[in-house]
């Protein structure tokens, strides 16, 4: 506990222009965390708050872990950072090695950048270099779907979904089309883990390259279950039809794994959890435990070695990269993040307590404005009918309610996500969707 309570109306809250938020409600009633421990944050006014995001999906083996500290104390104490181009750090290495070493098959080789946004920046300009190497420079069109996200980056909005965050930014990308998004309310509500139908989405996928002619396509890029878009869950076989006609026509698939990778589904990445290998997998949050920021892209060795094999001598193989590549702290922070996420055994215990998680969230069927309940894994979206001409306002009043109430949950539109730390215990998913269910009970 924090010894004082502090007064936050006494500092300036102007100067800071604050991500996906409404400034000037905030600015007028603010919500600030000042500590953080184990499932729970430390509100200014003293109160503790039960974490139901994993702070914004990333805090996998919950917060200030002790082990990941350390190494971060020590790291910078040795060095602050090393320079990321034609220099390197033993540590980098080192964390390559044991990230490939979760992947299946041949996803052997990985490169770091700094946000999820980043990494699929990354994975796009791989996907183009990779088929002009091969000898088909004409592939550059890319594939995304609608209600997707895939980050802020100019790359990540043209191939993601998400209408307001379009909408405001001009033509984008050209080149690009959209899969239909994996939801019916109407045939799939209530769906506990993978809906049973659906999966007749994936062969919209053969229209698209039959409109645009394979020869065009370079990638095709998914989450496989949708986070912000309100955890919409791909029904079953869906993702294996994708992965058919990718490689019916030679198109790479990109996994954007930055919510499902370290354990949510219960298993290291999606892709295992489902049992279908893409050719990239993009990946942060959970990589370091959301100690320092960082992002990696995975990718196959048939990429990898296209690059190192198509270069001349002594020319650098991929133009691109950040100054903040495998920085020494995120290293740091990532190598005892995968020693926490294997001395507790998180990703098994998230799979064992994931039929307890999916029967509690199941229990708000039938309350006030709640029209359809997700999961699957350690996720769930619950959402609610909307206000009349007010999208949006419903979920966020909820959202107020239960942050008054000591519980930290995430709005997305008119849907509650909620993606815990993975060392939650039974009697705080009770906690969390009771404290939900009662305030459902008070919202207009």
């Amino acid at each position: 506990m924090i010894k004082n309570a502090i007064d936050v109306k006494t500092n300036n809250l102007d100067s800071y222009w604050m991500p996906f938020t409404n400034n000037r409600s905030f600015k007028a009633n603010p919500r600030m965390l000042v500590a953080a421990k184990g499932m729970y944050y430390t509100s200014h006014d003293n109160r503790q708050i039960l974490d139901g995001v994993a702070g914004l999906w990333c805090v996998n083996a919950g917060h200030c872990r002790k082990k990941i500290v350390e190494a971060v104390q020590d790291q910078v104490s040795k060095m602050d950072y090393s320079m990321a181009f034609q220099m390197g750090h033993p540590s980098e290495f080192e964390f390559a090695a044991r990230l490939t070493a979760l992947m299946p098959n041949d996803l052997n080789h990985v490169f770091f950048a700094n946000s999820g946004s980043e990494a699929v920046d990354t994975a796009l300009k791989i996907a183009i270099a990779y088929h002009r190497l091969t000898g088909q420079a004409s592939r550059t069109r890319f594939v995304g779907r609608e209600k997707g996200y895939h980050g802020v980056g100019f790359g990540g909005i043209s191939v993601g979904g998400m209408v307001n965050n379009r909408k405001f930014f001009g033509p984008l990308l050209a080149g690009v089309d959209h899969l239909p998004a994996t939801y019916d309310l109407e045939k799939n509500a209530f769906s506990k883990g993978q809906p049973a139908w659906g999966s007749n989405w994936a062969d919209e996928l053969e229209r698209i390259v039959s409109l645009h002619d394979a020869s065009t396509v370079a990638a095709v890029i998914v989450e496989p279950v949708s986070g912000s878009a309100g955890v919409i869950v791909p029904p079953v076989g869906y993702l294996k039809r994708l992965r058919e006609i990718c490689d019916k026509h030679g198109i790479l698939l990109i996994f954007d794994e930055v919510i499902t990778g370290f354990g949510r589904l219960g298993k290291p990445f999606a892709t295992e959890y489902f049992d279908v290998v893409p050719d990239m997998i993009t990946s942060a949050k959970g990589l370091t435990n959301g100690t320092v920021p960082m992002s990696a892209v995975f990718v196959k060795s048939e990429i990898y070695d296209t690059f190192m094999e198509g270069s001349g001598e002594g020319a650098i193989e991929l133009f691109h990269g950040y100054t903040y590549s495998g920085h020494p702290l995120a290293c740091a922070a990532g190598l005892a993040t995968l020693d926490v996420y294997n001395e507790d055994d998180l990703f098994n215990r998230a799979l064992s307590m994931s039929e307890y998680w999916e029967n509690v969230a199941h229990s708000l069927k039938g309350y006030p404005f709640v029209k359809d309940i997700r999961n699957i894994g350690l996720i769930a979206g619950v959402e609610l009918e909307s206000r009349h001409n007010m999208p949006g306002a419903r979920a966020n009043e909820v959202f107020a309610l239960c942050y008054d109430a000591g519980v930290l949950v995430r709005v997305t539109g008119d849907t509650i996500a909620l993606s815990p730390p993975l060392i939650i215990e039974k009697d705080e998913i009770n906690r969390l969707f009771e404290t939900i269910g009662n305030v459902l009970k008070k919202v207009e």
